[in-house]
């Protein structure tokens, strides 16, 4: 048993079994959790429940969510199947993009019923097809060949008849049009011959000047002729341009008819239509053959049929149900979806075919799930996000056209209406920032779910937590458990949260438990999870990451860091600290001493002084501070100086649970009453002495127990907690064994006076009817203490101040 300590009434140390919250398995009326059905895992969420489904199904603007909780795997998982749970509500719609034949750099937004779009494409694809066939069919006809060649024979006929009539009207004048083989010209004639240029000079001047004038009045007329016949072969291809309408008209009017009746209930799937049969009538030679297309007048070939697709960017999957998409990666493009471009000719070109769906556009009409940290560190992921449900809109634009870094030339779609709720998964940290910091953020997310990090230890909420157990294993296809394995993870449940009569809801790392049990239990070829496979699970993940601990705790065992554990110290005593390793977290002693002298009652912390104290150790400082000047001789000035150290400390000291440790010391030190070594203290106070509950109680009093256990334990060795702290203890077994071979003590203590009693083994005292403390007791002595440095200062300041009058007196 510990020795006694002779002090009045000293806190006594707490009984074994008060030292870990066992779980009774045989509470569990179950074999193996292959037995249990599954159950929602969701447990104790009703809060967060609540609000998302509040969030869910409100409508109005803003009402989207921020889901708050530490563990975004988990609250994701939960969202996702509560969302599943509105999947049978009807399916949005379906989303095309087709062309705009009256401004290509405009794509046309098409909105369909669910899965429609597909049948769209297809029916657009198979009319493509069947013109391909149809018009080239109408253009080989023997009928429309005719036509044009009627059509081409009435303007070679009205040709010749003109310049036949010319020829006429010129021979009788003496005159003659002459082929040639820039085209024709004028020369002179008799008797039916041309005359030559020797035969024209022999004429008479009359006759030149009649020949000549004929000569020109003839090119006249020739030349009159000749600029009329570009406007003959335009009316002429007009003619057959008409000619070609109506033949490709006649050609796609049953396939057209047939669409149009299809989708006679959507009129901008109508408009778009028409808009194509407009187009194919225009372009009636593009559905020619390749070969044939390269003689054709009218035909482009830079122009591709690619331009009557119909581009589906979002379709309905055939299980129907509102779409939940979650977006692991929620860049600027990944969420407003983008504009793609081929090189084409040493230039980067694009259409409408090429714009992609983002995430909005695939959760329209439903769920959009996203990292909200992730989601902040991307460029311009979050202003467009704002953007996009302000305006209720999905605007694709691409990010280089808005910072001008390309002039590539892009494309303008139409924006698709935005009907979508917007579920950000976030530390509560980012949420209470960005509620701080971001003025438009609490218009947009209306709605917060916050995740509860435990539940109640009940009865009734084991029972569920066992079979919260089972569905997380049945969902992996792990090994059963059996109900002492579960009993274990349900007590390392509490041991992660530091606190005996709470569960964590943190399902991560329960999950993580529950595989790696199976893992070692696969290991040994056994069939179900043992308690046994559970302990050497939990011993794994703390081998795995305590290193640092055993380097340090070497460090003690060597004397490089100096704790003593035996023996008495005035001004000194093993403080307990906690280091945290993200995962893995450890309790670490550390001596805290105190100096004191005659002073003005400036108590000086050198963590502070030297900016490694953080403000919340320094404000335990000063609650000391304000302790002791309010306890000990009120009606006498403080007169001491006084120090405060974390020795061999080298790195940031932040916290105040060494508030009890370091007002111990310095008591100590003024009182000249040695401290036991062989006790560690934790706990913060506030201004009356009150003790008050700290964090990471279990690691703190495993870190003394370590390096007292590698020195020896005597029985003498323990800790000194907050009594409110009792509660979260789940001590290690080997602690727990300890103490009940009495090797080692757990003390709850209320008050300093209690600490001081238990540290001193001197009763602290209390002042009587007139008073005073007992002048033996640990409070006594430290006022007598006081008092002598006060009258030492008076009688300090009295000599200076004499030795001051004296001097000026000889001066």
């Amino acid at each position: 048993m510990p020795k006694e300590i002779p002090a009045i009434n000293s806190p006594q140390p707490l009984a074994a079994e008060s030292l870990y919250n066992h779980c009774d398995a045989s509470a569990f009326a179950f074999g193996t959790t292959a037995e249990l059905a599954e159950l929602d895992i969701a447990v104790g969420q009703q809060r967060a429940l609540s609000a998302l489904e509040f969030g869910v199904r409100m409508t109005g603007d803003g009402y989207n969510l921020f889901v708050l909780g530490p563990d975004g795997s988990h609250q994701r998982r939960i969202v996702k199947e509560y969302l599943e749970s509105l999947r049978t509500e009807a399916a949005p719609s379906d989303w095309c993009y087709v062309n705009n034949f009256n401004d290509e750099r405009k794509p046309i937004a098409l909105r369909l019923p669910a899965r429609k779009g597909a049948t769209l494409k297809q029916d657009v694809a198979s009319i493509v097809d069947e013109l391909l066939a149809a018009i080239p069919a109408a253009f080989e006809s023997e009928h429309y060949r005719n036509q044009v060649a009627e059509i081409t024979q009435e303007y070679e006929e009205k040709h010749r008849a003109t310049m036949e009539a010319l020829q006429q009207e010129a021979q009788q004048h003496d005159v003659s049009l002459v082929p040639t083989p820039h085209g024709f010209a004028i020369a002179p004639m008799r008797t039916g011959k041309l005359l030559s240029d020797k035969d024209f000079e022999k004429l008479s001047d009359k006759e030149k000047d009649r020949t000549t004038t004929a000569m020109e009045a003839m090119t006249e007329k020739l030349r009159a002729h000749i600029e009329e016949l570009p406007e003959w072969h335009k009316q002429r291809r007009e003619r057959i341009r008409t000619l070609d309408r109506e033949v490709t008209e006649l050609a796609i009017r049953g396939p057209f008819v047939e669409l149009t009746a299809a989708y006679r209930k959507f009129p901008e799937v109508l408009r778009f239509l028409e808009d194509m049969r407009e187009d194919v009538l225009a372009h009636a030679p593009d559905f020619q053959p390749e070969e044939t297309r390269q003689t054709l007048f009218g035909a482009d070939p830079s122009r591709s049929l690619q331009r009557y697709q119909v581009n589906v960017v979002v379709e309905q999957p055939e299980d129907g149900g509102v779409p939940i998409v979650y977006e692991s990666n929620p860049t600027y493009q990944n969420l407003l979806g983008r504009i793609e471009h081929v090189p084409q000719f040493g230039a980067l070109v694009t259409d409408f075919s090429m714009i992609r769906p983002g995430a909005l556009h695939k959760a329209n009409g439903g769920f959009l799930i996203l990292d909200a940290d992730r989601l902040l560190t991307e460029p311009y992921a979050w202003t467009s996000l704002k953007r996009t449900l302000f305006e209720k809109a999905v605007r694709m634009e691409s990010l280089g056209q808005q910072l001008s870094l390309v002039t590539t030339v892009s494309l303008e779609p139409d924006p698709i209406p935005l009907d979508c709720k917007v579920i950000l998964l976030g530390s509560r940290v980012l949420y209470f920032l960005l509620c701080e910091l971001d003025p438009d953020f609490q218009e947009l997310f209306k709605v917060a779910a916050d995740f509860e990090n435990r539940i109640d230890r009940t009865d009734d909420n084991i029972q569920l937590y066992g079979r919260l157990i089972a569905t997380l294993a049945q969902r992996e296809g792990l090994l059963p458990l059996t109900p002492r394995a579960v009993a274990r993870i349900i007590e390392h449940s509490s041991r992660l949260l530091g606190d005996a009569e709470k569960l964590s809801t943190r399902l991560r790392d329960v999950s993580d438990l529950i595989r790696e049990s199976d893992y070692w239990a696969r290991r040994v070829d056994s069939d179900t999870v043992h308690a046994e496979h559970v302990q050497v699970a939990i011993d794994a993940q703390i081998h795995r990451l305590d290193r640092l601990r055993s380097e340090m705790h070497e460090e003690i065992q060597r004397d490089d860091i100096l704790i003593d554990t035996q023996g008495t110290r005035v001004g000194q005593v093993n403080g307990l600290s906690v280091i945290d390793l993200g995962r893995f977290s450890f309790g670490q002693p550390s001596k805290i001493t105190a100096n004191v002298s005659i002073g003005d009652g400036k108590i000086v912390d050198i963590e502070r002084e030297t900016e490694l104290g953080g403000p919340i150790h320094s404000k335990g400082v000063l609650i000391l501070s304000a302790y002791v000047s309010a306890t000990f001789a009120p009606e006498t000035p403080l007169s001491f100086a006084a120090s405060l150290v974390f020795e061999q400390s080298y790195g940031g000291v932040e916290g105040d649970s060494a508030t009890i440790a370091e007002t111990c010391a310095l008591l100590s030190a003024l009182a000249n009453a040695p401290i036991r070594q062989t006790l560690a203290v934790t706990g913060s106070m506030n201004q009356h002495g009150t003790v008050q509950v700290i964090g990471g109680v279990n690691e703190k009093i495993e870190g003394f127990f370590d390096i007292c256990r590698t020195r020896g334990l005597t029985g003498d060795q323990g800790v000194l907690i907050p009594a409110d702290n009792a509660k979260h203890l789940m001590l290690r077994a080997d602690v727990v064994e300890a103490a009940r071979n009495g090797q080692f003590a757990i003390y709850p203590v209320a008050t300093v006076d209690e600490a001081l009693a238990l540290l001193t083994g001197i009763a602290a005292g209390q002042r009587d009817e007139e008073g005073q403390f007992p002048e033996d007791s640990i409070n006594g002595r430290v006022e007598k203490r006081l008092i002598e440095l006060a009258e030492l200062r008076r009688e300090f300041d009295h000599a200076k101040k004499d030795e001051t009058e004296s001097e000026g007196e000889s001066t």
